[in-house]
């Protein structure tokens, strides 16, 4: 969400002090799942280890009653999620910065997130981040969780990032993202020379040796991405990419996976012989679609790419 991104375990103090009520209903599709994992797929904006830690302290409420993380779910249950007190952190403040921002009505705005920007405050990122600029460009924010944040991009991954204005439109933009009903589209150049096009389908969980790293792994979490090549340069080829699901990190580690890792990336392009210079993994969110949460209709923004992209882009053109 986005390359989609789940919270680490080091952001579970700051999720205490940012929680709303929010009440939702399991659905069918999720009959069979232990009661954490539904709840993960129902409110995505909070990591699954803070969702168990509210359920064993009898903050999440099931049909009126507590349960527990492993408990079964059939489909129907009512869910409760109940403020727990503010834990004793500090809130993350309000900061003046310029947001590039696409749209921005009463329940959504969409924002051109550039390349070195952090999403959400966490160890070493205490402020500075987007969110502290959306705090200060709409204060009203600080009553939604997360300030409205339901999927991020990475720190050097530019493009389009959807927030919401209300609690109502969180719960609703959650809701889609688990039924994976918002369409993603990403522009990334890539190392080698890939398939014309093609589906990488290969579950994606967090590496045991370093928990900073995702890794392809059938324990892991289902995960897919469709790309078609869009143009060739022999040693580096520029993809379009769509996701069907969206794990932390999906795209880098897919083509990493596929031996044609991210042009620049720092973390998932070691031992790549012939490598394209660049500063930054080489990933921009280009468009993004959804259902608006008051209208009901249909609703899709694009965002051009960002200037060192196209340098990069207009570089390979000329010596290709």
């Amino acid at each position: 969400m986005a390359e989609n991104y789940t919270a680490p375990e080091d952001e579970a103090d700051w999720e205490d002090a940012f929680v709303a009520a929010l009440t939702a209903r399991v659905p069918r599709d999720l009959g069979g799942l232990r009661l954490d994992q539904a709840l993960a797929r129902l409110f995505p904006q909070y990591s699954r280890n803070r969702l168990q830690a509210w359920l064993k302290s009898g903050h999440i409420l099931v049909n009126g009653s507590a349960a527990p993380p492993s408990l079964p779910v059939i489909g129907t249950e009512a869910v409760e999620l109940r403020p727990p007190p503010a834990a004793d952190v500090a809130a993350p403040r309000a900061q003046k910065m310029a947001l590039a921002i696409v749209h921005q009505d009463p329940d959504l705005i969409v924002i051109n997130k550039p390349a070195g920007l952090v999403v959400h405050p966490g160890a070493g990122n205490p402020e500075g981040t987007l969110m502290n600029g959306l705090l200060a460009h709409a204060p009203e924010l600080r009553q939604v969780p997360r300030a409205g944040i339901v999927h991020r991009l990475d720190k050097d991954t530019s493009g389009l990032l959807v927030v919401a204005g209300n609690v109502s439109a969180q719960a609703n933009l959650a809701a889609q993202l688990a039924a994976r009903t918002v369409k993603r589209r990403y522009l990334a150049l890539v190392q080698g020379d890939p398939p014309g096009s093609g589906t990488i389908d290969a579950p994606i969980g967090r590496d045991p040796k370093l928990r900073t790293r995702m890794m392809v792994s059938q324990r892991g979490k289902e995960a897919r991405t469709r790309y078609r090549v869009l143009e060739r340069f022999g040693h580096c080829a520029l993809v379009e990419c769509s996701l069907d699901t969206g794990r932390t990190h999906q795209i880098r580690v897919h083509f990493q996976h596929i031996r044609h890792p991210l042009v620049g990336d720092p973390v998932y392009r070691r031992g790549t012989r012939h490598a394209v210079a660049f500063p930054r993994q080489a990933l921009h969110a280009a468009e993004l679609e959804l259902v608006h949460p008051r209208s009901g209709k249909r609703v899709g923004w694009s965002a051009p790419l960002p200037a060192d992209m196209k340098q990069l882009l207009a570089r390979l053109q000329r010596e290709g």
